[in-house]
């Protein structure tokens, strides 16, 4: 039973990474794995300085917003799971969410269908930020250095700039169309042709660090670092306002917990339906696997995907923002709930869409997230995700303050009910609501053997996330 658990526990990647390699640092203090070795060297000198667990994961964050910025960000959100060293749990969300004027049919056209596009790009694609809410509040709880400390580094990188490596040059280069059409002028990124090994200087970024360390919060959510988003978002025709930044805070919640042996899980609740989807997966099958199932067979696969569809569809149809939706989490991990849902699976035969009940599969969630985890020397453990959705998110650029807007919009059920362009279905319980969080994949999770910390685990992958 134990191999078995291992086994698809380890589906799910260690991190993100810049060409599918995580990238870590290991001291005898602890060790820090991020997707850029620039910000894992970052999070080990913090804890060199004699910086906790939580100082290294929020200067490492900072610093991948500085040297990975298609996915690390100031303009985003994310999740925290975290295990103190006395042995307690936790999770912070700070997601994104809706400005207070958006509204359920924002995307819809004259007859009621979903315009292209535009909640993947452009200014009515941008949730309000949460990022930088969540980096104050991690440290505000459990940080030991000074806030200044733990951000100095990304400081120090935007200033004196970083050569950009093959795959940073390379998406650059990708994304030139993207950038001119949004932002409709000349940014920092469509300056010149981006190569391996040109230094990528950000003085505006530099300069908006600063603030936050110096104001915390404030540097962000007020003052002219709001005055620059929200001039810049809402000329281009979006909604976010001055107000939706000032009210933006970010939620203590509990994790999603649950033995299988000897092994414990903890992952995070929603928004995210990581938690959830991940104990459903691991205790349907340690429950109903069949005898002498051979890992990776044809058998396995048609197993595992049985049993997935149907973790997707409860996924699809009940998982939302917990202050506007009801989501009993533990009920939908419970034995008696997992055998009846699971009940019709036949390893001869795929189940159609009338053997699962409610949506099968749900609006598809950009793969462009960046995970990064840490642990430190007295066994403090932070798991933490992070993402502007896509790829440089809504591909908007706030010049003035040298960074990317999100393009989490496109995370709701734009029109419930009924298939988006991809041909996949939403639900009402992610249906869009001013100052709702939209529904995530995001997966940070921490498993214990024994009781102690044993995985750090995440990954990209959208709401591929769950399985990878």
């Amino acid at each position: 039973m134990q191999k078995s658990v291992l086994l698809l526990l380890l589906l799910v990647s260690l991190s993100s990474c810049d060409s599918q390699v995580s990238v870590e640092n290991k001291l005898d203090q602890g060790m820090v794995v991020s997707a850029h070795p620039l910000a894992s060297e970052v999070g080990r000198s913090i804890l060199l300085k004699g910086g906790n667990a939580f100082d290294a994961a929020i200067a490492t964050n900072f610093a991948l917003a500085v040297v990975y910025p298609r996915a690390g960000n100031l303009g985003g959100g994310g999740f925290a799971t975290f295990r103190l060293q006395n042995g307690g749990y936790g999770s912070l969300d700070f997601r994104e969410r809706a400005p207070k004027d958006a509204r359920r049919d924002m995307y819809l056209d004259s007859l009621g269908e979903v315009v292209p596009d535009l909640s993947k790009k452009g200014p009515l694609s941008i949730g309000v930020p949460g990022t930088v809410e969540g980096m104050v509040q991690l440290h505000k709880k459990y940080g030991k250095l000074s806030w200044r400390d733990v951000v100095a580094p990304a400081i120090e990188l935007a200033e004196g700039g970083h050569a950009l490596s093959p795959y940073n040059a390379e998406m650059l280069f990708r994304y030139q169309k993207e950038f001119h059409e949004v932002n409709e002028d000349t940014i920092l990124f469509t300056a010149q042709g981006w190569l391996p090994g040109d230094i990528l200087y950000q003085p505006a970024l530099a300069s908006t660090l600063k603030l936050i360390a110096a104001e915390g919060r404030d540097g962000f959510y007020k003052g002219i670092t709001a005055k620059y988003m929200t001039e810049s978002i809402n000329d281009r025709g979006g909604i976010l306002s001055i107000r939706d930044l000032k009210t933006y805070e970010a939620i203590w919640r509990e994790t999603v917990r649950d033995s299988i042996g000897e092994y414990t899980i903890v992952s995070m609740a929603p928004p995210s339906s990581g938690g959830v989807a991940i104990l459903q997966l691991l205790k349907s099958y340690m429950m109903l696997k069949p005898d002498k199932l051979k890992p990776n067979s044809s058998e396995y696969i048609h197993f595992i995907s049985e049993i997935a569809k149907r973790v997707y569809s409860d996924r699809a149809q009940y998982l939302g923002d917990p202050d506007f939706v009801q989501v009993p989490i533990d009920s939908f991990i419970s034995e008696a709930y997992l055998r009846k849902r699971m009940a019709g699976i036949n390893l001869n035969t795929n189940s159609s869409s009338a053997d699962i009940e409610g949506p099968q599969v749900e609006v598809i969630e950009s793969h462009e997230t960046t995970h990064l985890s840490v642990v430190d020397e007295n066994g403090n453990c932070v798991s933490l995700t992070t993402t502007l959705n896509s790829n440089f998110g809504s591909k908007l650029f706030i010049s003035e303050a040298g960074f990317f807007m999100n393009n989490e919009m496109d995370d709701f059920s734009a029109k419930p009910g009924t298939p988006n362009q991809f041909g996949l279905l939403g639900a009402e319980a992610n249906a869009i609501a001013p100052k709702k969080r939209m529904l995530s994949s995001m997966s940070p999770t921490i498993v214990l053997k024994n009781g102690q910390p044993h995985f750090i685990l995440g990954t990209p992958g959208g709401s591929t996330i769950i399985t990878n």
